[in-house]
């Protein structure tokens, strides 16, 4: 399952995001996360020390490798310099698979040990990262990748969606199956809506403060996603009492999924000492396991042909608003028509590509 959590900047987002990641690998599922926030705070939420966090590979600085390697057999891409990051695959291109080991996690994916030791007084905590990056079966593990700071040598340079483009090709050419998942956290506000990325996913969690500021992401998300069919759940955070609650069901309805208040697991996380993950407070593990069915739930509504036209929809835009020209290309000879993203397409793509 492919999953989003996106909300207002300050509203919780990252660090509910970190805590559905550690519930799934908790729950022995596999994940695979993904740090596509402007400001990269991913890994420091489980645990990495900051270093550590800051010499993880970036997304964008591999994406020739990443192109090329998802091009595969192709015929309608003529080469991966002609590959933008809606591009979708066709007869011919290498599909990803959340439990697989291929050069792009090798290149991009390191494995993230949760649930390291206490440290010794005065020292700071930090996830163990290991070297090799390959298929995570849950537990104490997951492998995190991150698209890389927006830092000064951007500035007046570059959008942030540019660094955005490698998640978005890979998400194009994934195929995840029900009990894998992949947890990205995305960029602030309403920013998702600027590419078509924000309809790459299962499952849309809002994370919601209960200001009028806090609904107001809500609102923009609801409008842009109501025409592509994009389930979107609230998870209301920073909550204190039903005066909170009462606030937020009337301005998001029954999209309010769960709501959840002050965590004193969450501040030692934050001060860099998080103590064993089965310490969280019952309460939000309840919200937690809420989140882990509703996701589960919307397996049963998958419609890979639709995604697939809505891939379709998006590259077509972008290739006449600025592909085309960019690449000297028609990219819309890149679309395969008898093409439809699937489980299925798995095994055909591996005899193709072997």
């Amino acid at each position: 399952m492919k999953i989003a959590f996106v909300g207002k900047g300050g509203s919780g987002k990252t660090t509910l995001s970190s805590l559905f990641i550690r519930h799934l690998a908790a729950s022995r599922v596999p994940v695979v996360a993904i740090d596509a926030d402007i400001n990269q705070h991913l890994g420091p939420a489980l645990g990495l020390a900051e270093d550590d966090a800051a010499a993880l590979p970036a997304l964008g600085a591999h994406l020739p490798m990443i192109k090329e390697y998802l091009r595969g057999s192709n015929p309608r891409i003529g080469s991966a310099e002609t590959m933008i990051k809606t591009t979708p695959p066709g007869r011919g291109s290498r599909l990803l698979r959340l439990t697989e080991d291929n050069p792009v996690y090798a290149a991009c994916a390191r494995t993230i040990r949760l649930d390291v030791p206490e440290p010794a007084a005065g020292s700071v905590a930090g996830s163990a990262v290991e070297t090799a990056a390959g298929p995570v079966d849950g537990g104490d593990r997951v492998q995190l990748m991150a698209t890389g700071p927006f830092n000064e040598s951007d500035l007046g340079v570059a959008c942030y969606h540019s660094k955005v483009g490698a998640v978005e090709l890979c998400l194009n050419h994934l195929v995840d199956g029900r009990e894998e998942y992949l947890v990205v956290d995305m960029t602030a506000g309403s920013d998702s809506f600027a590419s078509g990325m924000f309809t790459r996913f299962d499952m849309t969690f809002l994370v919601a403060e209960p200001t009028r500021k806090g609904v107001a992401v809500y609102r923009q998300y609801k409008e842009y996603a109501r025409d592509f069919g994009v389930e979107l759940a609230v998870i209301g955070n920073k909550v204190q009492g039903e005066d909170d609650v009462a606030f937020l069901r009337a301005e998001v309805g029954d999209d309010l999924l769960v709501t959840v208040g002050h965590s004193d697991w969450v501040r030692a996380m934050e001060k860099g000492r998080p103590p064993r993950f089965a310490a969280l407070e019952e309460g939000n593990r309840r919200a937690l396991r809420t989140l882990h069915e509703r996701a589960d739930a919307a397996y049963e509504r998958r419609d890979w042909a639709r995604y697939t036209r809505q891939m379709v929809h998006f590259h077509l835009k972008n290739a006449e608003s600025w592909g085309n020209e960019k690449t000297g290309a028609d990219l819309a000879a890149q679309v395969d028509p008898d093409f439809v993203l699937g489980e299925r397409q798995v095994a055909e793509s591996a005899v193709a590509t072997a």
